[in-house]
Order: structure tokens, then sequence, then C-alpha cells
């Protein structure tokens, strides 16, 4: 069996709206009765699951999809790829059950390691493809990079196992070790891999200007040294604490240089999309640039110390890289290359979809900035319910006719 890039990215699709529906669940158990589910079980299992089985599921594919297009010698056996989604996406369907039904358990665990391993599988087998090509592509570089931060982010897990096996948990190690897994899977291996996706899209080559060879090497030791922008609750070192906020004053800078020089050189490609693309690009840019200066406001410690004091305002953040940055792009570099058929009511689908995460990032805002002077705002709860409804609804809509096409 050959790689059927469509016939994956069709399985995206409908994982993007499970991790939806869990959503909607966790929304609707703040409001009202559902004692058959766990909030935490729940919150456990739409995390793993919007991870492994939406975001690497869908890089892991579109990665793929890169090396069959620059295969030019046919010198790749594709179809080890087929085990390799096979194997991720049954860890990835067995967490979502386990994690409702145990928690953290003897299943949930086990198939959660399993996941990781699958990844270490897919690293391996791509970085030996990638030998096979003869492609002038910048992109292969920043995959690369990818791949590496998302086989080191698995330390954090190991570490938080290790804590759980000894049971010698300590609040402080237990916090770094999580937020060094979230930092090298959302700024690593998700922002690499689809800044690769996007950059190979436009045509850049290692002959393009040295603007995109210089970002890669900034950005790249940025994100290692980054990873203490999730730790400055901590009592760092000084020299750390200056590494650190050099590293956040770096992605500004070269995120202002690359997006204007990525503008300025493709502006009749971005021309041509058709408008409800060009509205995503266009959040999606205006997401990343907040992102990246919201690291930025982080280096100062009083914000630093109000910022991560507010589950709200960690929950913002991470629904803003997740959500309006990752999961909008990955829909966008579908929609654009025409992996899926496009039609209006999928358009429609996608649209109303985008709308939602914008509504969701606003709210999710308000609410951050208002436990700061611990301000308690009506029917906020009744609103992002509202909203978890709009997502799920639109993005049933669009995986229903995305099957039919």
């Amino acid at each position: 069996m050959s790689f059927k890039t469509t016939f994956w990215i069709r399985f995206s699709i409908f994982n993007l709206m499970l991790v939806a529906l869990l959503g909607l669940l966790m929304r609707y158990k703040i409001l009202f009765e559902f004692p058959l589910l766990d909030q935490k079980s729940l919150q456990h299992s739409h995390s793993h699951f919007a991870f492994a089985g939406w975001v690497t599921h869908t890089l892991m594919t579109l990665l793929v999809a890169f090396l069959q297009k620059h295969d030019t010698l046919n010198k790749i056996a594709f179809k080890k790829y087929n085990l390799v989604l096979i194997g991720n996406l049954i860890c990835s369907y067995v967490m979502l059950i386990s994690f409702i039904m145990q928690g953290y358990g003897a299943i949930s665990i086990t198939f959660s390691t399993l996941s990781i391993f699958v990844s270490y599988w897919f690293a391996y087998v791509f970085f030996k493809d990638c030998k096979q090509l003869e492609t002038t592509s910048v992109a292969t570089k920043w995959f690369k990079a990818a791949l590496f931060f998302n086989v080191i982010s698995s330390l954090g897990t190991f570490a938080l196992a290790y804590m759980m096996a000894t049971k010698n948990i300590h609040q402080n190690e237990y916090l770094a070790s999580i937020y060094y897994y979230l930092h090298f899977q959302y700024n690593g291996w998700f922002f690499f891999a689809c800044m690769g996706l996007l950059l190979d899209y436009l045509r850049v080559t290692i002959y393009s200007k040295r603007i995109y060879s210089q970002s890669f090497v900034l950005l790249f030791w940025s994100c290692i040294a980054g990873y203490f922008l999730s730790t400055l609750w901590l009592d760092l070192p000084l020299l750390i604490y200056i590494l650190t906020a050099i590293s956040a004053i770096v992605q500004v800078v070269v995120w202002y240089f690359l997006f204007k020089t990525i503008l300025k050189e493709n502006k009749s490609i971005f021309v041509t999309l058709p408008n409800y693309l060009k509205y995503l690009i266009l959040f999606i840019s205006f997401a990343l640039s907040a992102k990246f200066l919201l690291q930025l406001g982080s280096t100062i410690p009083a914000i630093s110390k109000l910022a991560f004091g507010f589950r709200s305002i960690v929950i913002a953040y991470l629904h803003l890289i997740l959500l309006a940055i990752i999961s909008l792009f990955l829909l966008f570099y579908i929609y654009v290359n025409d992996f899926v058929t496009i039609n209006k009511k999928t358009i429609l689908g996608l649209v109303v979809f985008s709308i939602g995460v914008v509504l969701n990032e606003v709210v999710l805002g308000i609410q951050g900035v208002a436990s700061l002077s611990y301000i308690l705002i009506p029917n906020i709860n009744e609103a992002l319910f509202g909203i978890a409804i709009l997502l799920f609804a639109s993005i049933l809509w669009t995986t229903f006719f995305t099957k039919k096409g």
C-alpha cells in the first residue's frame, strides 16, 4: 500500500473534531452536573489526544508528503510510514478512551509511553530518508530541528514518570518537568515543523536570502534558552535570567525581520489566495506576533509571577499557541495544498471554526486579565461554553462534508 496523504488527512480533521468534543464536555461540566465523567480525566484525555491524535498525526502526515514531493529519484519506500501513523493513531485513540476511564492508570501510561517511542521511530526513518533527497529546500533543516525538539521533549515526560514511580514529587520539579515538555512541543516540534512547511510552500531554498538561514540558527538556540521563560517563577541564577531575556528579545527581532521578508518576497502568492485563506494567514501572523511579544513581557519578574499564578492566563496562552497558531496553520496548509476536497460547505465550516477560535481567545484573554484584579465577570463560563459549542459544531460540519468529498 502506497502512502496516500488525503486518506491520513481525513483522520486529522476527524481527530480535531474529537478534540473539540472533549473541550465541549469539559466546558459543560463546569456549568452542569455530569457525574459519569471526571473533569481531570477529561482534561488529560483532551490534552494528550490534541497533541498526539491531532497535531502530531497531522505533522507526521505532512512531513511524509514533503518527502513524496521532493523524492524525484524514487529512492524512498513510503509503505513504512503507514505503519508509523497506524501506531500513532492506535496510541492516540487508546489514550483518548483510557484517560477518560481511569485518568493516569496502567493503560493510559503504557500507551502514552508507546506514543513517545512511535515518535522516535518516525524521527529515525524521516532523518534516514532525508539523506535520499536531492533538494535545495530550506525546509529540511527546520523539520530535522522540529523532530529533535520532539525527541528531547520526552525527557520531561520521563522525569514526571520517575517522580510518580518513586512517589518523590516536589512541586517545583513537577511543574518544571511539565513546562519542559510543553515548551519543546509547542515552541520546538510544532513551531519548527510548521515553519518548515510554510517555507517549503513558499519555495524558499538554501540559495534564498541569508535572513532564512540566520533566522533558523537564532530561533533554534533561542528555543533552547527559551525554556527558562516557562520557569521564571523559580529563583533562577542571574546569568540564566539574562540569557532567557536575550532569547525572548532575539525571537521578537528575528520574527519581525523574517515576517517582513516573507511578506515582501511572496506578496504575489498571498494576493492570489482565496479570501478565507487570506483571512486565516493574517490572523495566524497576528497571533504569532502576539505570542512572541507576550513571551518578551513575561521576562519582567512581576508580570511572570502574576501570569503563572493564574490558571486562566496559562490556559489562554496555551490555547493561543495550539488553536490560534498551530491548529489554524495546519488547516490553512491542508486547504491551500488541496489535500482534501474543498467546497462551499467545508469553507463555511472552516471560517466558522476560525471565528470560534478568535472568540475563544478574546474571552479567555478577558478572563485572564480580569483574574489579575480578582474581578469575576458574569456569565463568562456560559460564554466559553457557547464558543465550545460553536467550535465543535463547525468542525463536525467540516468533518462530515470532508468525508463526503
